[in-house]
């Protein structure tokens, strides 16, 4: 099922023996789409510092009790390598934190090796990479695939989203898969242009992300996205018969097809 990222922000982060601290944001990699990381604020529990938690490490989130599993000790998350967040973080602070938990390891728009000539690609990175392929034949490429790097997803909400002739609203949402973290689209508000009204662009949809400009250019019109099927909000997720109305909106085949 798809998830909206900004309803999961707040979800207490559960170890297998107590609560650690609650979600505050998530790491999303650029190029492929998909969250890789939860960053959690610790609260009082550890003098409110902030860590990682790889997507990968999470099970389905809990919607009634609003909590997210996680599989480690509360222990483990204490004696993790101290990050600055507000800070770049090298790939060495990344390899000791997939050293402590014993995660594989994956680094930005590359894939890091375990042990000599031995990559680990997570299960997730190979479907969503034989998606990509399928999906190429009949949509459009984006540009700098393969140069990735980690993204706030809260950073990037309030982007203005602009079409190939003009500005048409910004990001206000992302949904992912709740089962491998991998975006699917992009929640945009249209108030400014049409308003109360929200649609959906998929990540292949775009063509550039503009990080000094806080612009996301996707490679359709204002017309064809004012024309698109509104999402209306009613259910936790977009229905899968909104999913195939959209797309054949925008002439592409569903990818499941």
């Amino acid at each position: 099922m798809l998830r909206s990222i900004q309803k999961m922000t707040g979800f207490a982060i559960r170890a297998s023996d107590g609560d650690v601290g609650e979600v505050k944001d998530f790491y999303f990699e650029d190029g492929r789409w998909t969250v890789c990381y939860l960053v959690v604020d610790t609260g009082p529990w550890f003098l409110g510092r902030r860590v990682l938690i790889a997507a990968r490490a999470a099970g389905l989130p809990q919607w009634d009790d609003r909590a997210i599993p996680v599989a480690m000790t509360r222990q483990q998350v204490k004696d993790s390598p101290d990050i600055d967040l507000a800070k770049p973080v090298s790939q060495m602070q990344f390899e000791a934190l997939h050293d402590h938990y014993g995660w594989p390891y994956l680094w930005v728009g590359a894939v890091l090796e375990t042990r000599p000539g031995v990559p680990v690609w997570p299960l997730w990175q190979v479907q969503a990479a034989a998606l990509a392929e399928q999906q190429a034949q009949n949509e459009p490429s984006q540009p700098g695939e393969g140069q990735c790097s980690l993204r706030s997803a809260h950073e990037v909400i309030g982007y203005k989203i602009e079409a190939t002739n003009g500005s048409i609203g910004h990001v206000e949402d992302f949904f992912a898969r709740e089962t491998d973290w991998a975006i699917r689209y992009v929640v945009v508000d249209t108030r400014d242009w049409l308003p109360g009204r929200k649609v959906l662009v998929a990540p292949s949809w775009i063509q550039e992300i503009s990080w000094s400009d806080r612009v996301v250019r996707v490679c359709h019109t204002r017309k064809q996205i004012e024309e698109s099927p509104q999402y209306n909000p009613v259910g936790p997720s977009p229905s899968l018969e909104y999913e195939k109305l959209l797309y054949l909106h925008y002439g592409y085949r569903t990818p499941w097809d």
